[in-house]
């Protein structure tokens, strides 16, 4: 018989723990608190708009080889779309200039002695100064690393960092900035062509994934949180033996009795770090987060305008358009949550009719979306707060782009962690014998 793997929370990271156990020969139990699954990365339909919207702007790469991996085993690979090269657009909010950004495929930056696409007004020597970036130290924040600060780094390296790890790089941790680079700018071009999801992130990331589980038999249960985790054993052999649950505020189900787990067992917790601490006293996570603030328009963009555009020197950092409707994205945006909506959409619009060259003075109807605690702060001091992937249980392990993926909390991050929290279990050698 095959093991059984209950999977505990159906945001990214639970989804790609599932399917790589189900992959692997596992029977999966996927439990989830909220009464639909994605998490931080979904649609939803709004009324107010009457359309179907995602919860926040999610920026992908080519490069993001876990993600690839997981499209193509839901089989979602059709479902990104993008440039067919690594071009970024850029808009100066305040001058009103316009560029574009155009690497080239190869690890050779041959783009940089290319002054139609390079940074205006910079040299090749100017990135020069950006090198340390690559090589940064644990425990120094990213602008600590630099010595010299000019256009390259106004108007290219800070607004894409800023965006990326969702913290300013005055205070952002040095380290998880150095493993992005590594990962994308280092593998050249041909990983860093930006990617979207063309239909929505459920149409993408969550929809296929459940249809392949319950294809697969797993049994999924919404609507359903797990309070509680039992441990039984001594020192040496202890294990995770039960689940308690506790129903979850507005469903319709009524609290489960408490699961007892099967010796061959295992279990792959999926949620965020406030949730994890609560379940597993003791246990290092993240204990601060930085908030993400989306508006989202419904308006049209002028023809030929770019679908994904870097906004520089305003309040905003990302517009996205397509499809009736201008997002725009407020990245590290703690400061922003206590800010009217109506203020919040003005100050977007603003920026995102500068950028399209449309009338300011008419602003389409909208809507905001506020996720106060998005990811989990990209800080020094938070750094060495990110779990491992084992526990001191053999059948139980941690999942969620808070964990220690070498990562910000991207999709990336959180899929690569529950394929590796699924393979950990599932390795023979984790077994006790």
């Amino acid at each position: 018989m095959s093991r059984r793997v209950h999977v505990i929370g159906a945001g990214v990271a639970g989804l790609a723990a599932a399917v790589q156990a189900q992959r692997r020969g596992a029977r999966v139990v996927l439990h989830e608190a909220e009464a639909f699954a994605g998490g931080r990365c979904r649609s939803f339909f709004d009324a107010k708009l009457g359309a179907t919207l995602d919860n926040g702007n999610h920026l992908l790469l080519s490069g993001n080889q876990s993600t690839m991996a997981y499209l193509r085993a839901i089989g979602a690979t059709d479902a990104l779309t993008g440039p067919a090269h690594a071009d970024y657009s850029f808009r100066d909010t305040a001058s009103g200039d316009a560029w574009s950004i155009r690497m080239s495929p190869g690890r050779l930056p041959r783009w940089i002695f290319d002054a139609h696409a390079r940074v205006p007004g910079t040299q090749p020597a100017d990135y020069l100064s950006l090198l340390p970036l690559f090589f940064l130290r644990p425990g120094r924040t990213v602008e600590d690393a630099l010595r010299r600060k000019d256009r390259a780094w106004d108007l290219l390296a800070r607004p894409l960092l800023r965006a990326m790890l969702n913290a300013d790089p005055s205070e952002a941790s040095a380290e998880t900035a150095a493993g992005l680079l590594r990962e994308t700018v280092a593998a050249g071009g041909h990983a860093c062509r930006p990617l979207v999801a063309k239909s929505g992130l459920s149409h993408a990331f969550v929809d296929p994934a459940l249809r392949l589980l319950q294809y697969g038999g797993a049994d999924i249960r919404l609507g359903v949180r797990v309070a509680g985790i039992g441990v039984t054993g001594t020192d040496s052999n202890e294990r995770v033996s039960s689940l308690a649950f506790e129903r979850a505020p507005g469903s319709l189900n009524g609290a489960a009795e408490p699961l007892a787990l099967a010796p061959e067992d295992g279990v792959v917790l999926a949620v965020p770090p406030a949730a994890a601490r609560r379940l597993v006293p003791g246990l290092s996570a993240p204990d601060a987060s930085r908030a993400i603030v989306t508006v989202h328009f419904a308006t049209d963009a002028p023809h030929g305008f770019e679908p994904l555009t870097c906004l520089v020197n305003g309040q905003s950092d990302w517009l996205f358009v397509a499809d009736g409707r201008a997002t725009v994205t407020f990245a590290s945006a703690d400061r922003w949550l206590a800010t009217p909506h109506e203020e919040l959409a003005r100050t977007a619009w603003q920026e995102a009719a500068r950028a399209m060259r449309l009338p300011a003075a008419l602003m389409p109807p909208w809507q905001v979306v506020a996720e106060a605690h998005a990811t989990f702060a990209a800080v020094p001091a938070q750094e060495g707060l990110r779990a491992a992937t084992r526990t001191r249980w053999p059948n139980f392990t941690l999942a969620g782009d808070w964990t220690a993926t070498g990562l910000p909390a991207t999709i990336e991050g959180a899929i690569r962690s529950g394929q590796k929290a699924a393979d950990a279990l599932l390795n023979p050698s984790m077994e006790r014998r």
